[in-house]
């Protein structure tokens, strides 16, 4: 046994690559197992590791006080002092001058959005603290089916990271339904409900539950019976609409724009998860139902990313970062560190596996500088050290990829034709309703009048409207959808992506004709991924060959590579914060007011597909 050096966040012992070949945690409990534990827990058995010298968060209590920690395995045995739990085999870890703090959790993530693997996305998050997230893994369904998500919960086994993982109320979650590799309805949810992966049904959008879908209610009816939770999405439910959505016995939400949505939410008895992704920032704004009408809120309040860019989190940090943006704006580092662990796992029911630093509960420890810094420099996953001052301990290498999980598109290769929007004069004027992004979840009507010249609508750069079109990739039905979008300023060439959720069509964009038919078809000759076109030459490529939508590379080069897309977007011209990202959230119809999918342009007030030709004038 070897002590680490006083104030050293870790033991030398502890230095070695831990032994996590076989991965994950284990949930399975057996009679022989639990007497093991019970043992341990009693200390009759030697600890594998403590931790000495911290001092506690204890997010139960809303303390701090020095006590020591025992592990057994992936379990921590005994909190205090721990001095009989030691033996000649026990490895220390010195946790002198740190805090000790349960391990993060992102209670709603799109992981695939950072177009980081799960083995990728492990590497950029755990060192900042995420040791647990909650997940749909839906990206990965919609291209792959259960079989592509066998494959993902074998990866997440080998990964320090667990994944809590929600079966999608639906796929695809689009209205009129669009075209996804593997269609989930109730007679799927009556098989993977029963698995040992599933921890509830995941982001029912209130439009289904107010539309009264058969699939949704079916999937929720299945939740019932299996006793597992209904996670929502529901961005902007007040009043009677609010009231009828949580009849359906949906338990918490991750959306909401304004603090008084919160208010009301939280009032009619929904946990809140607020979120603070790459683009869109709402903890500001979220915080304030905690900081400015009722403190006391903040118990069932708790955090998530949703959708995170590799830059970011490597610049700014994951789930510790929001915890110090809570902080900033009022939070108490108590509370804002039990938002982070606690909540979220009470919130999801998960709270007698992670989110506290308890007996029984899984070794996911942080040893953090301060709790109103909170900057990480330890981390403790399933009780080994995985990581330490920003970096993994050990080498964490993904899987080599089936078939199942190609970046294969499906569909023909385009010709300029294909992006031309014709019509039935041959020249005039065609008044049209262009979607006007006002962020990257609000699209707004903007009428707009262009020329008409050989029987094409053209797209206008001085007025900034440019064309937009989803292809389907599947092989299912060949559809191809244009219309025409605003917000992005393009002055020229086109932008590309197989990576668009909540479908992952093929999403191409531009204000060339010929540039937007180079790009789709670079991206389907090259297996899915994110490109930038301009003057008929490929400016920026970022293969994303698993699924077409994510990549096994390291979180650093993605981030270097998403710098050099959003450059390549600047030259053309457009301003956004993400100019990618805001294209590939196109394809979302839960989000007013426009969208756009392999079936059309969608009218999210109708929930119908529209012509975005108003008028034509022949002149």
């Amino acid at each position: 046994m070897q002590d680490g050096k006083p104030g050293s966040p870790y033991s030398s012992c502890m230095v070695n690559t831990p032994n996590i070949s076989n991965g994950g945690f284990n949930m399975e409990r057996t009679v022989d197992n639990l007497k093991t534990l019970i043992r341990a827990g009693r200390g009759k058995i030697p600890a594998e590791t403590v931790i000495l010298n911290g001092t506690l968060v204890n997010v139960m209590t809303s303390e701090l006080y020095l006590a020591d920690v025992a592990i057994y395995g992936d379990t921590i045995v005994a909190i205090g002092d721990v001095k009989d739990y030691m033996g000649p085999e026990t490895e220390v870890i010195d946790a002198t001058g740190s805090y000790l703090c349960p391990g993060l959790i992102d209670g709603h993530i799109h992981s695939e959005c950072s177009k980081l693997s799960i083995t990728s996305f492990a590497k950029a998050v755990v060192p900042c603290g995420t040791t647990s997230i909650v997940s749909g893994l839906d990206e990965y369904i919609s291209v792959s089916g259960l079989e592509g998500l066998k494959e993902i919960f074998e990866e997440i086994k080998a990964a320090p990271l667990k994944v809590f993982w929600g079966a999608p109320f639906k796929t695809p979650y689009t209205i009129p339904k669009s075209t996804v590799a593997f269609n989930f309805d109730p007679s799927v949810h009556a098989e993977v409900q029963k698995w040992d992966e599933c921890f509830g049904v995941w982001e029912v959008v209130r439009e289904f539950i107010q539309e009264e879908d058969e699939d949704t209610l079916g999937a929720v009816v299945e939740a019932y019976k299996n006793r597992l939770p209904v996670f929502g999405c529901a961005p902007m439910a007040r009043g009677n609409d609010l009231n009828g959505y949580l009849c359906a016995g949906v338990r918490l939400d991750h959306e909401s724009y304004t603090h008084e949505e919160v208010v009301e939410k939280m009032r009619k008895g929904m946990h809140m998860v607020i979120r603070e992704s790459s683009v869109t920032h709402f903890l500001e704004e979220n915080i304030r139902a905690i900081t400015e009408v009722n403190p006391a809120m903040a118990r069932r309040v708790s955090f998530c990313t949703d959708d995170v860019t590799a830059t970011d989190v490597i610049n700014k940090g994951h789930v510790d970062n929001v915890v110090r943006l809570a902080i900033k704006a009022g939070v108490n580092p108590m509370t804002a560190i039990q938002m982070g662990t606690i909540n979220s796992a009470e919130a999801y029911r998960i709270d007698h596996l992670v989110g506290s630093i308890s007996p029984g509960r899984l070794a996911d420890i942080l040893l953090i500088d301060d709790p109103e810094k909170f900057n990480v420099k330890a981390v403790i996953s399933n009780g080994k050290l995985v990581a330490k001052d920003k970096k993994l301990t050990f080498e964490l290498k993904a899987p080599e990829r089936s078939s199942v999980l190609s970046g294969v598109l499906k569909c023909k290769n385009t010709t300029k034709e294909d992006f031309e929007y014709k019509v039935d004069i041959k020249n005039g004027e065609a008044k049209i309703l262009s979607m006007d992004v006002k962020g990257p979840f609000v699209r707004k009507r903007r009428d707009v009048v262009l020329k008409v010249e050989d029987s094409v609508v053209l797209p206008d750069i001085e007025q900034d409207v440019a064309m937009v079109s989803v292809l389907e990739r599947f092989g299912r039905n060949g559809n191809k959808a244009l219309a025409f979008c605003s917000g992005w300023n393009l002055k020229k060439g086109a932008m590309a992506s197989t990576a668009a959720p909540d479908d992952n069509n093929l999403i191409v964009m531009g204000v060339n004709a010929e540039d937007m038919s180079i790009a789709a078809n670079y991206l389907i000759e090259n297996g899915g991924g994110q490109v930038v076109v301009a003057n008929g030459e490929i400016i920026e490529f970022l293969p994303l060959p698993v699924g077409g939508i994510v990549s096994d590379l390291e979180p650093e080069e993605i981030a270097y590579r998403e710098t050099l897309l959003t450059k390549a977007a600047r030259d053309l011209g457009c301003m956004l914060p993400d100019p990618l990202m805001y294209m590939f959230f196109l394809p979302i119809t839960a989000i007013p007011d426009y969208a756009i999918t392999d079936v059309g342009p969608i009218d999210y007030l109708s929930l119908t597909t529209f012509d975005p030709i108003i008028e034509l004038i022949e002149k």
